[in-house]
């Protein structure tokens, strides 16, 4: 019988573990790799750095290794030579996939509003700026 889970996490109390859960879905590299892996479905590492235009060696391993490590994302590697190294969304990761998305459609849909805003801002803190 499977063990029901917690549902008393509070992430407004300062120490609560998924505050660290919280920050991981909303790092961008990590919502961009979950993104690919989701609509991709398994990757090799190379080709998920080509799609994510901007991302480091660094960033991305460091992203992949943290994500591994929640769950979030099997690491296979296959014995060849030179080893061939796979990654792919997990079933608790897929669980993101509908709030990513929503994330996602979000950010597309109000990015013109969000910039005339981020406009309107600078131009009322720094008239000087406005040319």
């Amino acid at each position: 019988m499977a063990k029901a889970p917690r549902t008393d996490w509070d992430p407004y109390a300062g120490g609560c573990p998924s505050r660290e859960v919280l920050d991981r879905i909303g790092d961008k590299w990590t919502v961009l790799v979950l993104g690919e892996l989701a609509e991709s479905g398994t990757r090799r590492y190379t080709a998920l750095r080509r799609k994510l235009d901007g991302v480091s060696e660094k960033m991305l391993t460091q992203t992949l290794r943290a994500l591994e490590r929640d769950g979030l994302v099997r690491r296979t590697v296959h014995p060849e030579i030179p080893p061939r190294v796979e990654y792919e969304i997990t079933e608790l990761g897929a669980t993101l996939r509908e709030p990513l998305l929503a994330l996602k459609t979000w950010s597309t849909r109000h990015m013109d509003e969000v910039l005339a805003a981020r406009a309107a801002y600078d131009r009322e803190k720094d008239p000087a700026a406005q040319g």
